[in-house]
């Protein structure tokens, strides 16, 4: 499947990014707004700003990279959108000015980053921006070595997964998953009466050992791993991690 971030995270995308709140955001920007003890903070792949916008209200300064236009013009709109510095480009190449007691990616978007190469540099450049007493937090689900995959008759990982099915609306996802790389190539398939949607993606999923030794390479170490914003303990049956990390 043919990826680029840029068009995959396009104006159709953005334009119903929000539409579905995760659910977790007060306890997520209390979380950050605690770490970020005061600011300044940078959120790599910051997005339409879900969860920059309100952190920003707590009275942190928030600044953010995107590779996305689309995604950037959707804060915009919002209000306090303006206040924000967003840089476009990539959060593993960019290089800002400043330096920021909290750095943080959050919702998978490190995986966003295809090949390993480019969440180890991801990483490093998370490290780059902080301050000597920074510290750098990443949200990220716990991949599943099961998956739900089975193998179709090329040997080829996938799985179909249907999320919803009402009378005028079926949500289907697709995916193939090569272990050897750890790349999962999936597409969102939206079907109503009016026609269809695609909305393709790609990740890369990453262990959070892997992760850790990633943060080791850039000068870091782990500070706390909990198994959600609220603290909850992260234990074998944890799906996704919070975990953060300092110099």
């Amino acid at each position: 499947m043919s990826f680029d971030p840029r068009t995959s995270f396009g104006p159709q995308v953005a334009a119903t990014y929000d539409e579905q709140p995760r659910g977790d955001e007060e306890a997520a920007v209390a979380r950050l707004a605690e770490l970020a003890r005061g600011g300044p903070a940078l959120e790599l792949a910051i997005g339409t700003g879900r969860i920059a916008l309100p952190l920003a209200a707590t009275g942190v300064r928030v600044d953010g990279i995107e590779l996305s236009e689309a995604m950037i013009e959707k804060l915009r709109a919002k209000p306090g959108g303006d206040a924000l510095a967003v840089t476009c480009g990539d959060m593993a190449e960019v290089q800002l000015s400043d330096r920021y007691r909290l750095v943080y990616v959050v919702f998978n978007s490190l995986m966003n980053l295809i090949t390993q190469d480019q969440q180890v540099a991801c990483v490093a450049n998370a490290a780059r921006h902080l301050t000597d007493d920074g510290v750098f937090v990443v949200e990220n689900v716990v991949p599943d070595p099961m998956y739900g995959l089975r193998q179709d008759r090329d040997g080829v990982d996938q799985y179909v997964d249907a999320s919803r099915v009402e009378p005028g609306r079926v949500s289907v996802e697709v995916g193939r998953f090569d272990r050897a790389t750890q790349r999962v190539d999936k597409c969102h398939v939206q079907l109503t009466e009016s026609g269809f949607r695609l909305d393709p993606l790609a990740l890369r999923y990453v262990w959070p050992s892997e992760l850790d030794l990633m943060a080791r390479l850039a000068g870091l170490r782990l500070l706390h791993r909990w198994g959600g914003w609220a603290g909850e303990p992260f234990d074998g049956r944890s799906l996704r991690h919070v975990s953060v990390y300092r110099r």
